[in-house]
């Protein structure tokens, strides 16, 4: 073989590759599914993108909320749309990487059944507490080992049920778990202090703290939020060891052409870069993180090995 013709083949396919993702546009507004209900961290990134991507695109969107059978509405419905990049979906870590690990039948694989288009956001878990509860989490813990609290999830099998489960073992308290539909009424009952504790995302949180409604004991990561800088880490507030984070990312059904999929991913890297989507997502206590389909895929691979080890650590079933 001509080694100097294969090269140029090489180039000239490594050329073509942007102009293929350049020249699918979408023919009809696009539908963009959520799995959740209005004002958790799933609709917050969902938003964030969604006017952006409409424009780069030349469509407008709708951003539907399907929440319900712990996001597999959504889910499913995403998985049957035609694979025509008119129909993506917005979906979770918890859901995407944990429902077929706590579900016998969860009605999709990760990893068969859909492909990724890019990274919306990733966020770091905050601990909340009910207004009449301790101001530091040292005497939160205290308080749950000498009794019986409660705390909330989104719902039965969600990031927050794990979160949930994991304080607890870390703790070494029997705590009880307490499922909503959706972040928002999860947040008002712990708010009005008829359950002690929730761990979320801080941007379905941030108004009710900052308006004092709800308390915000310590940061479940590696870093402080910058919507919340008093907040400290669990580490600096006397648990080291235990962090949740979660990431909100967008993907369509498997069998999508890869020119749908670059166009998508070239917009959201390139959204991922603006300054008002940065500031926004800052403001709602997420960070933006650019990948390529390459890394996206790679993240989801690990994720959907690594939590579902945890959850059936954990024994964490959803029937």
């Amino acid at each position: 073989m001509d080694h100097a013709v294969s090269r140029r083949a090489l180039i000239g396919a490594a050329l073509a590759t942007p102009a293929l993702a350049q020249s699918w546009v979408p023919t009809r507004p696009i539908t963009m599914l959520v799995p959740n209900p209005p004002g958790g961290g799933s609709d917050f990134a969902a938003r964030l993108f969604s006017d952006g991507l409409a424009r780069i695109l030349g469509q407008s969107m709708v951003v539907e909320n399907r929440p319900g059978a712990n996001g597999n509405i959504a889910i499913q419905a995403a998985m049957r749309a035609a694979p025509d990049g008119q129909t993506i979906l917005l979906n979770y870590s918890g859901y995407h990487a944990g429902n077929p690990a706590m579900m016998a039948n969860a009605g999709f694989d990760a990893l068969r059944d859909f492909a990724s288009l890019g990274m919306g956001t990733m966020a770091p878990h905050v601990v909340l507490v009910a207004p009449n509860m301790p101001a530091t989490l040292a005497e939160f813990i205290t308080l749950a080992r000498r009794n019986t609290l409660n705390y909330a999830s989104s719902g039965a099998g969600s990031i927050q049920h794990i979160a949930g489960a994991l304080f607890s073992r870390a703790i070494g308290a029997e705590m009880v778990h307490v499922p909503y539909r959706g972040a928002a009424p999860a947040l008002q009952d712990v708010a009005g202090g008829r359950v002690e504790m929730f761990i979320t995302t801080p941007s379905s949180a941030i108004g009710l703290v900052q308006g004092g409604r709800l308390r915000a004991l310590a940061m479940a990561s590696a870093n402080r939020a910058e919507a919340l800088p008093d907040v400290p880490t669990t580490a600096e507030a006397g648990l080291p060891g235990f962090t949740i984070d979660a990431w909100f990312a967008f993907f369509v059904p498997a069998a999508t052409p890869l020119p749908i999929r670059e166009r998508y991913n070239a917009a959201l890297r390139e959204l991922a870069q603006d300054d008002a989507v940065r500031r926004r997502a800052r403001e709602g206590g997420a960070t933006v993180a650019p990948m390529t389909l390459a890394e996206m895929d790679a993240l989801v691979e690990r994720e959907v090995r690594e939590l579902g080890a945890v959850i059936r650590a954990n024994n964490i079933r959803l029937e």
